[in-house]
């Protein structure tokens, strides 16, 4: 991501600047301003007694900052500062106590992030995960191995990526209210108004720890993770809030809705768009895959 050159940064270049900005202009030095945030250049923390510089850069947010509360630091930053990652950090990402609970992630942005008053888990999905990204190429580069399936033979095989072509997914819809993490849509079937939300590092982490918990105390691989995630997703039905109702309403939804509502927010979601091309070295199709996130995207040598 950082290549040493000062006032370069390099991270998801394969982006487009978000809606109504306009298109970067070159620099004085030749070199693209960060996409998403024009002309703001990346910035250098000194270490003076070792003698070098621990890079930093700005990350575009997907969200732009528009989901934030005004009472959030985060509330129209359409970019967040992180350093580089040390030695220091990989005792966080070793750590099998953060990596059994969940937080592993968590821990490392806080760690990384410049602005200390930033809550990880406050963090929409689409702006953690960029950071995330963006933390993997400052630590490791943009060159990512993993295996992947061919979606025409299944066939499995070992296939490079470069992270840094990742284009940004920006947000495009108008919140309902300024600084608000809510969205409406009406469902064709039931004819409801849905108001809801996209997901936060919070909901992820508790999502993941509920259905171990449910695993554990039922005894059973069954997973009702579609509901589950529809109960933190909606907010409102027809302009109801009390939860037990949007859980009735939920249980009871039409398969259509269901799929209606969550195709409608994975569209219009922002994020990292983790699409990719890949051809097969066993029957030679090309097709588009989503790149995974495996062990090796932050244990390189797991």
């Amino acid at each position: 991501m950082t290549d040493g050159k000062r006032g370069q940064n390099q991270v998801f270049q394969g982006g487009n600047p978000p809606p109504g900005q306009p298109q970067p202009q070159q620099q004085p030095d030749g070199n693209p301003p960060p996409v998403g945030i024009p002309n703001m250049p990346a910035e250098h923390r000194a270490i003076d007694d070792l003698g070098y510089e621990i890079p930093v850069d700005l990350v575009p947010l997907p969200s732009r900052g528009l989901v934030y509360g005004t009472n959030s630091t985060l509330h129209g930053r359409e970019g967040v500062e992180i350093r580089a990652m040390t030695a220091r950090d990989e005792d966080i990402l070793t750590s099998r106590a953060l990596i059994k609970k969940g937080t592993v992630i968590s821990h490392l942005l806080r760690s990384c992030m410049n602005d200390k008053s930033i809550n990880p888990n406050d963090l929409l999905l689409a702006d953690r995960n960029a950071l995330m990204v963006a933390l993997r190429i400052t630590g490791y580069g943009a060159d990512y191995a993993v295996e992947v399936s061919c979606p025409q033979c299944n066939e499995k095989e070992q296939n490079e990526f470069d992270l840094q072509e990742l284009p940004i997914k920006w947000l495009e819809l108008t919140p309902d209210a300024p600084g608000e993490n809510l969205f409406s849509m009406d469902l064709p079937v039931s004819k409801k108004r849905i108001q809801f939300r996209f997901l936060t590092g919070r909901d992820e982490e508790e999502l993941s720890r509920d259905a171990e918990q449910r695993k554990k105390k039922l005894k059973t691989s069954f997973d009702n993770l579609i509901t589950s995630q529809l109960a933190r997703l909606i907010v409102s039905v027809d302009g109801k809030q009390e939860r037990m109702y949007i859980s009735k309403f939920i249980a009871n939804m039409p398969v259509r809705d269901s799929r209606v509502l969550r195709k409608y927010i994975e569209d219009h979601q922002p994020g990292i768009d983790m699409q990719s091309n890949f051809t097969c070295g066993n029957c030679g199709e090309s097709s588009e895959v989503e790149v995974p996130i495996g062990t090796t995207f932050f244990w390189p040598d797991a």
